[in-house]
């Protein structure tokens, strides 16, 4: 870590100031997310057979693999379907009847989702969320081997969520990267709590909402369909609907690859 990055951080101490009651359940609140986070560990593991392969089955398995290129050239009769991805129930910036859906998965702590959010998004905003042509649906993927703040403060999302202040609190956390995201997960609830306090939400509520775990299943539930879907990182974005189907963008691409994408599904 640089000077720069420590000063911040001894900045950021100094002016965390959270009273004793709310820490103590903040406190509990880790123990109870420690306590669940444990379904993102080991979630992919393989088998591997030692023995080496015959070759008979080589053989074999060559066959079956030229059959299938041949299969794959022949001419088919069946439409090809739309591919649909599913925005599920998840929090919607933007016009909800708007004809093209952007939906992001993203992890609060990830640096490049971050990047995204400062140079890309606004953009997009500007010229297509405000103008009712784009809507961006947000799906937490904490990818949380790396990034152990990242549960809690999708946790702290869902909660503002809750009070109708979800892109606030999602703005907050991306804005505020740089101070949470390495501190300690206690001291970084702490700190969830008083951007709660900042953009006006019930501190009481949200404190309770934050460490009771409530919102674990529909993080967990966003995490499986976006391994389903192919998501290995973060972002990952689909753009389309589904009548159209769904274009896969993959990590913090700029405002022109959107852009392509978007106005071709728009004249479409």
């Amino acid at each position: 870590m640089s000077s720069d990055d420590s000063e911040l951080n001894q900045n950021n101490n100094e002016k965390i100031s959270v009273k004793k009651s709310t820490f103590n359940g903040l406190i509990i609140g880790l123990i109870v997310l420690v306590g669940v986070a444990s379904f993102f560990a080991g979630s992919y593991t393989s088998n591997l057979n030692s023995n080496q392969i015959s070759e008979k089955d080589l053989e074999e398995a060559i066959a079956k693999l030229e059959l299938k290129v041949l299969q794959n050239q022949l001419p088919t009769e069946q439409p090809k379907l739309p591919v649909k991805i599913s925005a599920d129930n998840d929090p919607v910036i933007g016009n909800p009847d708007a004809p093209i859906t952007i939906i992001e998965f993203s992890d609060f702590q990830c640096p490049f989702c971050a990047r995204f959010h400062v140079q890309t998004l606004p953009l997009i905003f500007e010229e297509y969320i405000e103008q009712g042509k784009v809507k961006l649906v947000f799906r937490d993927f904490p990818i949380q081997s790396i990034h152990p703040n990242a549960l809690p403060a999708s946790v702290a999302a869902e909660c503002a969520n809750e009070q109708g202040k979800f892109k606030e609190m999602h703005d907050m956390l991306f804005d505020k990267q740089s101070e949470w995201s390495k501190q300690e997960t206690a001291i970084a609830l702490s700190m969830f709590s008083q951007y709660a306090n900042e953009i006006q939400l019930d501190e009481e509520t949200f404190d309770f909402c934050l460490t009771n775990g409530k919102h674990i299943d529909e993080i967990r539930k966003d995490l499986d369909d976006g391994r389903e879907y192919g998501v290995s990182g973060t972002p990952g974005f689909f753009v389309g609907n589904d009548q159209i189907g769904y274009v896969e963008l993959k990590g913090a691409q700029p405002f022109d690859s959107f852009k392509k994408i978007i106005d071709a599904q728009l004249d479409a």
